[in-house]
């Protein structure tokens, strides 16, 4: 009898073990980009600038621990430690991405808190990009910022946020996340920023198309200028559902309020991606277009972008990547040296290039 109450406190304890063992998991990706750039004042010709070079570059690379426990019968805890990395060596240092602690119930859904990506990444599915023009977010020059592609806002990581997706109800085709952040004096009353708010419903039932809304304010924009609000809509069809089409179709639309103006930004995403059955492992190709008006809400800055590319899996986790594109922007202001070292505010047009092949691991 005691050999088995011991042998059954052994087993428990095995299962208990493994129940609470994370997964670990990250991804490598790893690129050659050529790139030529521009920059034309319309104020002063000392301020144009040109860049004409080979990077290495490192997209998206992380490492993350998850997992989740069963707390009771209808209740896990469920957590993530997930954090960037530079395989290319310019920052040695790990920034944090998606970490969050968190519950989860058959009946109320799931919490998580935490630093926790915006609602309004649920529905970007139309974004078929990679690499060095994976680049929604950058719309502005910097004053030190090497020369690239500038797009609409988009979406980020939100710190000291909470997330709640709400349980499926009657099998509904819909997806429903609310989430809030609070500003918590994190820049000690540098800026009047506000707590945010933000949520995504997304509709897919399984038939080939999906669409998607989201919203948010005072979130994604919420810098020293002050807050702001997006509004997004996508939409996807999947030819290959209905007929002898191996495509898959995408459109997003975004407007995009600044509080510091009084000029929307407006963007426009299209996109195509067909898979390529020619191949001994599965491969794909596909293009897309971007067009902003009103950079970051300034007048006039208007940006166009093309972009055209190609992945093949040598396995299920190992893709060799191919991409070139194409990015003009117009008006846009940044800040030049003068002749003193001084820096001054400039206004121009900009043109980048970039074509690049890398490879990506994924453990």
């Amino acid at each position: 009898m005691k050999k088995l109450l011991l042998a059954t406190a052994i087993a428990a304890l095995s299962v208990s073990a493994a129940n609470a063992a994370p997964t670990v998991y990250g991804k490598a990706f790893l690129s050659a980009d050529y790139v030529n750039g521009e920059f034309d004042s319309n104020v002063n010709d000392a301020f144009d600038r040109d860049e004409d070079t080979v990077e290495i570059n490192s997209y998206s690379s992380r490492i993350g621990l998850k997992g989740s426990e069963a707390m009771t019968a209808n209740t896990d805890v469920v957590y993530q430690l997930e954090y960037g990395v530079r395989v290319d060596g310019e920052d040695r240092t790990f920034q944090s991405r998606d970490t969050y602690l968190g519950v989860v119930n058959k009946d109320f859904g799931e919490i998580r808190a935490g630093r926790n990506q915006s609602t309004l990444d649920y529905i970007n599915n139309v974004i078929v990009n990679e690499g060095y023009w994976d680049n929604l977010g950058s719309n502005n020059l910097n004053s030190n910022q090497q020369l690239a592609g500038l797009n609409m806002s988009d979406s980020g990581r939100i710190n000291n946020s909470i997330v709640w997706k709400a349980p499926k109800y009657n099998n509904l085709p819909l997806n429903l996340a609310v989430m809030y952040s609070s500003d918590a004096n994190e820049d000690n009353g540098a800026s009047d920023n506000d707590d945010g708010y933000g949520a995504a419903l997304t509709f897919d039932q399984g038939t080939g198309y999906t669409l998607g809304l989201a919203y948010d304010k005072d979130q994604n924009i919420n810098n020293s200028k002050g807050g702001g609000e997006i509004i997004r809509g996508t939409a996807t069809v999947d030819l290959g559902k209905y007929m002898a089409y191996p495509v898959t179709l995408g459109a997003l639309y975004q407007q995009a309020d600044f509080d510091y103006s009084s000029e929307d930004e407006k963007g426009l995403v299209l996109s195509a991606s067909m898979n390529l059955n020619n191949f001994a492992r599965p491969a794909n190709v596909y293009v897309q277009y971007n067009n902003t008006e009103s950079l970051d809400g300034n007048e006039n800055s208007d940006s166009d972008q093309i972009v055209v590319g190609g992945k093949y899996f040598f396995k299920d986790n190992v893709i060799m990547h191919a991409y070139a594109g194409l990015n003009k922007a117009d008006n846009v202001s940044t800040q030049a040296a003068d002749l003193n070292n001084n820096m001054v505010d400039t206004v121009g047009d900009a043109e980048v290039f970039a074509l690049g092949t890398g490879l990506e691991y994924r453990f």
